[in-house]
């Protein structure tokens, strides 16, 4: 076993450190929240919500109007992230998988008696939430690849009893499902051979399927959003006949459509529908900030006063299904997220909690969007964030890169970016060509160009960055997990003099032993892979020449990598390999394994180890602030 030591650097005065804001302690940014996620139930009269109960996260139940908070799940390892109300208020529906592994369990506890049982206990199998709805109270929909690892057929699940039932076979293509105000399922979303989306429909659970709309790979979709109230069309998220996804109203019966909601630039990113009526009432879009657009204007008055509650996004995460009362989200970049009771009757927002109560007394850091060209003339959007209490002039820089790489970074509070911010660092994010949501030109424009143009738009960002005086171009360190990961390899393996240092988590290094390493139940969407970033089984070469991996002995610059031992999306191998090379060629690796884990840190006294010990390393090398890790947050055990 390793041990790393670290000197802080003098290279920031005393005195530039004492303007930078207060020392956020890690665990108030970075560990668990006090309260986050409420729902409220069917019947409107209970709120569940995640709160830590002996430091692991789990559901909590309240009464509306009183203050009898319990909890209700006894989760003791990695804590509750996903759950939601079953429709008769008297449960919780929750997932949960063992240690990262992504094979969820579907559970179900009482509120009254906190009995819970495993509603899928099937070693190795992965259960997806097809559909819940209000008018089946005691069943739910459930995707299970118990049959065949790479495909899920649909179940239902009888909640009183626990029976498990197969309703729709998979074919053998199908990568997702669509599920009807009858709860039947009837849309099958499939990945084409060329990369592009067949979506088949049919008329009941006993039809037959038929092709409805096809599209190439080359065109966005964003999959079914909803059926409309009489079950007779579908509500599309799709970039047929325009660059950026729209939400498109299909009939069944003709195949026509017609345009609900659209913008030029951005793609659709989501629907609001009511939860009984089944109509539609507004579509969302993600600018440079979240924003919201009317379709039923009945909802205009409700909008408005949400609109001037807080200077924040807001999201109506959870309704009560007489729709009296909503609870709504409020993301800011420079706070916590606020979460509040909107009473519709008295048009009044109420204040819940926040998720972070601790951080309230801080000074945060603003979240500033910014635009420019790449070299090729492509418009890159991205987010700056500054250091509140310095002037932001020539400041060492952390680029966080973002995973997916089909995603983007959104505006809005970001721990892991305050905490970067609030040690004295510039934080770059950049959605760089092939990020989603800025229409299908700019997604397909990063076909193709892992390390290549997806690349140069990151350096390319940097020097914009620092040619506008916020940062030194000597001390910029490039940091991400997943593909993010993988950027940052690609950045100290292809231009180790663009960056002092890298941190890499969960990044893959090779991309043919990724792609041959996929979970089985991606294997219907491999099709994607072959179109977007190279075809393994012809483009070996190509695709090796895009690999960090070979790329190894070229590395000059301190590098971290950080890993999940379970990780099912980006095996434990990919670090290894890239880790034995580096080693072989004498090259310094810090490396930090977490046995307990898999794509990501999901338990608090991992992540906090994890930051404990990536703070130093950037300090070090980038002479920003750090604190000294606690005895719960000593991270050297798992260093390899």
């Amino acid at each position: 076993m390793k041990t790393a030591f670290y000197i802080l650097p003098l290279l920031l005065t005393q005195a530039a450190f004492a303007e930078l804001s207060t020392l956020i302690p890690r665990e108030v940014l970075l560990g668990n929240p006090t309260k986050a996620s409420p729902k409220i139930s069917p019947d409107g009269k209970r709120l569940a919500y995640l709160a830590p109960e002996k430091d692991v996260l789990n559901v909590w139940i309240r009464t509306i109007g009183k203050t009898d908070d319990h909890v209700a799940t006894a989760d003791k390892k990695r804590g509750v992230r996903r759950f939601f109300w079953q429709q008769d208020s008297e449960h919780i529906i929750y997932l949960q998988d063992q240690d990262g592994d992504e094979n969820w369990h579907v559970y179900q506890t009482s509120i009254k008696t906190k009995n819970t049982r495993d509603l899928t206990p099937f070693q190795g199998v992965q259960a997806q939430i097809v559909a819940v709805d209000p008018g089946f109270p005691y069943e739910i929909l459930v995707g299970l690849n118990l049959e065949d690892r790479k495909l899920h057929d649909v179940y239902r699940i009888n909640l009183k009893n626990g029976a498990v039932d197969v309703d729709t076979k998979n074919p053998g293509d199908v990568s997702d499902w669509g599920v009807d105000n009858n709860m039947e399922v009837r849309v099958a979303s499939v990945q084409t051979p060329e990369g592009g989306t067949e979506l088949r429909i049919r008329d009941n659970a006993k039809s037959a399927w038929r092709v409805f709309q096809k599209w190439s790979a080359d065109e966005a979709f964003g999959g079914v959003a909803a059926f409309t109230p009489d079950n007779k069309g579908v509500w599309v998220m799709s970039s047929v006949d325009a660059n950026a996804a729209r939400l498109l109203e299909f009939d069944l019966a003709n195949n026509r459509h017609k345009v609900i909601a659209e913008d030029k630039t951005y793609d659709v990113a989501g629907v609001l529908t009511h939860p009984t009526k089944r109509t539609l009432e507004a579509a969302n879009f993600v600018r440079a900030r979240s924003e919201w657009t009317l379709i039923d204007q009945s909802l205009k008055p409700d909008f408005e006063v949400l609109g001037k509650v807080r200077d924040g996004d807001f999201n109506i995460i959870s309704r009560d299904l007489a729709d009296k009362t909503w609870i709504v989200s409020y993301d800011m970049d420079d706070g916590p997220v606020y979460y509040y009771s909107y009473d519709r009757r008295d048009k009044k927002a109420r204040l819940l909690f926040s998720n972070r109560p601790k951080l309230e007394k801080y000074k945060l850091s603003k979240m500033q969007p910014i635009s420019f060209q790449a070299r090729d003339g492509l418009t890159i959007h991205g987010y700056l964030t500054l250091p509140a209490g310095v002037a932001p002039k020539n400041l060492p820089m952390v680029l966080n890169v973002h995973g997916g790489p089909w995603g983007r970074d959104t505006w809005g509070f970001d721990p892991e970016v305050q905490w970067l911010a609030n040690r004295g660092y510039a934080v770059l994010q950049v959605n760089f060509r092939g990020s989603t949501g800025y229409g299908k030109a700019f997604l397909n424009a990063g076909d193709r160009e892992w390390a290549g143009k997806m690349h140069t738009d990151l350096l390319d960002a940097k020097q914009w960055v620092v040619s506008q005086g916020y940062a030194d171009a000597k001390k910029v360190c490039i940091y991400g997990g997943s593909y993010g990961g993988y950027a940052t390899l690609v950045g100290v393996a292809f231009t180790p003099n663009e960056f002092s240092c890298g941190v890499d988590i969960v990044g893959p290094s090779s991309i043919v032993t990724l792609i041959k390493s996929i979970p089985p139940y991606w294997v219907p969407i491999k099709s994607l892979f072959d179109k977007r970033v190279g075809k393994v089984e012809t483009e070996a070469a190509f695709l090796n020449s895009r690999s960090p991996l070979f790329k190894a002995d070229k590395i000059s610059v301190p590098l971290m990598i950080a890993q999940g031992a379970n990780d099912p999306r980006v095996k434990q191998a990919e670090s290894d390999q890239i880790v034995a090379a580096m080693r072989k060629n004498n090259k310094p690796v810090e490396y930090l394994v977490f046995p307990d884990e898999g794509h990501g840190f999901a338990r608090p006294e991992n992540r906090l180890k994890f930051y404990a010990a990536a703070e130093p390393f950037l300090a070090k090398h980038l002479a920003g602030r750090s604190q000294a890790p606690s005895e719960k947050e000593k991270w050297d055990k798992f260093l390899r």
